[in-house]
């Protein structure tokens, strides 16, 4: 055989292999990034939250504690994937997707979107859906019925997250108009921390919470829990670029940054102020803090911009737990208002001052575009009012469900782990006499 006809044959063998590369259009590379990145944010939740809550709510309460955001964790990933992405997804109104990915239908395992597989971006977006619930639940353990929560993380999911989903990232109303929300400043954190807030008011407050001394139950666990956050936010923002590119990097890089000048501002501020105590529970709270201010801007900011966020978020987030909370008297148990409603609002409104450009194309206020200060507040206002409303609705028709939604007072005493889950988190320690 000729060296012609070699040649020939090894390009007649090539041909159909380099065509069926171009015709899936599928990255590799982006694929296995996202693989990664989805797993980073599973592992927030059922690692990371759980221990961070559990090691910050009261002994006798901590495997509650747990077991409300590892719940939530298990319906919201059922809903997501029969309901809740359609919802979110599908092609619909301005508001809320139709029915056409009802149980994932019509999604085929070769389906791309983008560079990616279809069914890996469901995947991604599901743990979204899953923290978002669990968030929530920190604003009432300890007194809420476990089965009230149970019922009301599942209509939640489907008809308050899903919709504010859609509107924000699945074609509706507030993309169209121009909102930057990169990885869930809106869709996650302001819409949690409005339910939690509206949840606490309607429950009422803790027996004695104007006595009651708040000690965490490890300060060991929760430092672990917010390490794993941190951990796992870099899928978090990182994975919300959809590829493994310039912009995952940059989103990296400018969450680390934010997180890190969050937990240094509380930590100052309590050393400086306060009691002159340097705590680590400020500074975990001032890196959760740093780390939600970042979350809607993490791809459309710089280094300076990461920081000045970082910075401020970590200042809004202490006077939002240590002295909004006292100055209003509601009893917001783990502060997910404070650290996630208030700073979410930040970083949403941040984002809009602070995109920049050479990042990703879009500008902000501080590089010559006021007008996207605008479409930022509406969407900050209507997922306020949105997620205000739908919560209030929705409790209201779960506590009709079960009865009511707050438990006994006897039990409260008590405390839920022995009193109705008969289990306990530390059984060497004596009880809490409280």
């Amino acid at each position: 055989m000729t060296r012609k006809s070699i040649t020939l044959l090894i390009l007649a063998l090539g041909i159909p292999m380099l065509g069926f590369a171009q015709d899936t259009g599928l990255d590799k590379g982006d694929t296995a990034w996202m693989l990664i990145a989805t797993a980073l944010v599973v592992l927030m939740t059922p690692a990371g939250l759980t221990l961070f809550y559990g090691g910050l709510t009261r002994r006798k309460s901590v495997l509650n504690t747990i077991g409300m955001s590892y719940t939530a964790f298990c319906t919201a990933t059922i809903v997501w994937v029969v309901i809740g992405y359609s919802l979110a997804f599908s092609d619909g109104n301005g508001f809320i997707g139709g029915f056409d990915y009802f149980m994932l239908h019509h999604i085929r395992i070769d389906d791309l979107l983008g560079s990616i597989p279809h069914l890996l971006f469901v995947m991604f977006q599901g743990t979204f859906a899953a923290i978002a619930v669990a968030l929530v639940s920190g604003s009432i353990i300890e007194r809420v019925k476990y089965s009230t929560w149970f019922i009301f993380s599942i209509l939640w999911v489907m008809f308050i997250y899903s919709p504010i989903a859609h509107m924000v990232w699945g074609g509706g109303i507030l993309s169209d108009h121009g909102e930057l929300d990169f990885a869930g400043g809106t869709v996650i954190h302001i819409n949690a921390g409005i339910s939690g807030l509206v949840l606490v008011y309607m429950l009422g407050n803790r027996r004695g919470h104007k006595e009651l001394e708040h000690r965490p139950s490890s300060t060991k666990l929760m430092l672990l829990g917010s390490s794993l956050l941190w951990f796992g936010w870099f899928g978090f923002n990182g994975g919300s670029a959809l590829a493994a590119d310039y912009i995952a990097a940059n989103a990296i890089l400018v969450t680390n940054v934010a997180a890190a000048a969050g937990g240094l501002a509380w930590l100052m501020i309590e050393w400086l102020t306060s009691e002159k105590k340097p705590t680590l529970l400020g500074s975990a709270s001032g890196v959760v803090s740093g780390l939600v201010g970042i979350t809607p801007a993490s791809g459309y900011v710089d280094v300076s911009g990461a920081l000045a966020i970082g910075l401020c978020s970590g200042v809004i987030g202490y006077y939002g737990v240590v002295k909004l909370k006292g100055w209003l008297g509601y009893d917001d148990t783990l502060d997910v208002f404070g650290i996630h409603g208030l700073v979410g609002i930040f970083g949403a409104l941040a984002t809009g001052l602070l995109a920049n450009p050479d990042i990703n194309g879009e500008t902000g206020l501080f590089y010559g575009n006021p007008g996207q200060v605008i479409p930022q507040l509406v969407a900050v206002g209507t997922t306020i009012v949105f997620s205000g409303l739908g919560s209030a609705l929705l409790f209201w028709f779960t506590t009709l469900i079960t009865g009511g939604g707050r438990i006994e007072g006897a039990l409260e005493d008590q405390g839920m782990d022995i009193g109705y889950h008969g289990e306990e988190s530390f059984d060497n320690l004596e009880e809490e006499n409280l």
